[in-house]
């Protein structure tokens, strides 16, 4: 990866429905060099997609949380599977350090977020969990 395709990706990343037209008018240069770049860039996993990226109205009606989990040796497997089955777990890492898994939750009152944390904590093979509830969102730069 070179300036230019750093250029084109952080382009894309402020917005990503961004024309190729646009993009070879901001970068001048030629349609079919962008063009072949994000192909490349495409087809070696650079870019895995286009998405769209809520803002802070529309997260408005959705309570946030990160979930920390302590499972039991070798449950990782079958946690993983019933978290897979929980609609209001979006994403799910594992982690270095005391915790084995770190959740991003997103429900829409704390009474959902209730039930979920506690359907999560009874699971087999959770030790032990910690909740963190997301008050705002000072930085973002997630793309």
């Amino acid at each position: 990866m070179d300036e230019l395709d750093r250029n084109i990706l952080g382009l894309l990343g402020a917005d990503a429905r961004m024309s190729v037209a646009t993009l070879s008018r901001r970068l001048k240069i030629a349609r079919s060099t962008v063009q072949a770049r994000l192909e490349r860039l495409e087809n070696s996993g650079v870019i895995a997609g286009y998405t769209l990226k809520l803002g802070e109205i529309a997260r408005e009606g959705r309570l946030r949380a990160s979930v920390l989990l302590t499972i039991e040796p070798r449950s990782q497997a079958a946690v993983l599977a019933r978290l897979k089955s929980i609609g209001e777990v979006e994403r799910v890492f594992t982690t270095s350090g005391r915790f084995d898994f770190l959740l991003q939750v997103a429900c829409p009152n704390t009474q959902v977020l209730d039930q979920v944390l506690d359907q999560i904590g009874a699971m087999p093979g959770v030790r032990a969990s910690e909740s963190l509830i997301h008050l705002s969102t000072k930085i973002d730069r997630a793309v």
